[in-house]
């Protein structure tokens, strides 16, 4: 069967905040998803856990101070109030089943 492999360039590598700061993370990926883009928090010794699914749903139980938004092949993840430090992760899933993620 045929897959494509996308890949995710996310940015910025690595951030140091203070506490209050307004944060964007960008996530790029090599061809159009659509809204088939999804963003994770994994915290030290934690699962990951989904924040934004499809681009720009909240999942639920998750704090407003998240936020998504993009299409087609670029995306911010906005986090207002920033408190979270962690891993945070873009991912992806093609037709094929492969999941694709970057971080």
């Amino acid at each position: 069967s045929f897959e494509c492999e996308i890949i995710l360039t996310q940015s910025p590598g690595s951030q140091s905040v203070v506490p209050e700061q307004t944060v964007s993370i960008r996530c790029q990926t090599s061809s159009s998803v659509g809204t088939n883009l999804h963003w994770y928090l994994q915290k030290s010794g934690e699962a990951p856990k989904l924040l934004i699914r499809y681009a720009t749903t909240r999942q639920s139980g998750v704090s407003d101070r998240f936020g998504g938004s993009g299409s087609g092949s670029d995306y911010t993840l906005t986090i207002s109030g920033a408190e979270d430090s962690g891993v945070y992760y873009c991912q992806t899933f093609s037709f094929g089943g492969t999941t694709f993620f970057n971080s």
